[in-house]
């Protein structure tokens, strides 16, 4: 027995509604996309703009130039081990393979700054010059840069090089994770977004309050209250 008809009508009106709306926004209608992926790339590319912190990791890299150092890299299997031994070895490093354990030893500076300029490439989206370079999908380049930087950091902190362990974590995680993350998403500064930015975050408030209130209004009208 509905308690309150015309409390009980508004609130799935606004149900109704709601799911209308809802279908809309699931459609392809913003610049081809729905709205959940039209916003999703929206906010990647504001962030993006936020997060380029390769320069600053180049610079830290570059104060290790001259230093000579050798660390262990593990590659997930024989075919990454190949890759990475080529690709080392094509930035002027040693590499001493045992299966998919490398030695490598080289000058730490120099093979930081070019592992930096290869993820200063990815993040402007010119992975065809990395592809050009290395003679593979500019993807799997600077993905086996990473493996390489998180292994060979393990391993000098196993070898207490923890200052040279830092500066590895420095360029994996402030240049080749952003610059593989971000790969062809176009870097937008928020200013030239604000208003969609604001609208975006009112409409989200909005809609959420329309949800609740359509729950609301036909709880009650259902005769459902909370009471304390």
């Amino acid at each position: 027995m509905i308690h309150n008809k015309k409390e009980f009508s508004l609130g799935l009106v606004l149900f109704i509604g709601f799911w209308g709306v809802f279908a809309l926004l699931m459609s392809p209608v913003f610049a081809g996309q729905n709205l959940l992926d039209y916003m999703d790339n929206l906010y990647n590319s504001i962030s993006k703009n936020s997060a380029y912190y390769i320069p600053g990791a180049q610079e830290r890299a570059a104060r290790h130039i001259g230093k000579e150092i050798t660390f262990t890299v593990k590659a997930k299997d024989e075919a990454q081990a190949d890759r990475t031994t080529r690709n080392f070895e094509m930035i002027g490093a040693r590499v001493v393979g045992d299966g998919t354990s490398l030695e490598v030893t080289g000058d730490m500076g120099r093979m930081l700054t070019a592992i930096l300029e290869d993820a200063d490439l990815m993040y402007a989206n010119d992975g065809g010059a990395i592809s050009a370079r290395y003679g593979m999908h500019e993807r799997l380049v600077v993905y086996d840069w990473w493996n390489a930087l998180k292994t060979g950091q393990d391993d000098l902190n196993r070898q207490h090089l923890f200052a040279e362990a830092k500066v590895f974590y420095d360029a994996m995680t402030r240049g080749v994770e952003p610059a593989y993350n971000y790969y062809e998403i176009e870097a937008e500064p928020i200013r030239n977004k604000a208003g969609t930015v604001v609208l975006s975050l009112a409409g989200y408030v909005i809609y959420t309050l329309w949800f609740g209130f359509a729950i609301l209004f036909m709880f009650e009208g259902w005769g459902i209250r909370l009471e304390h």
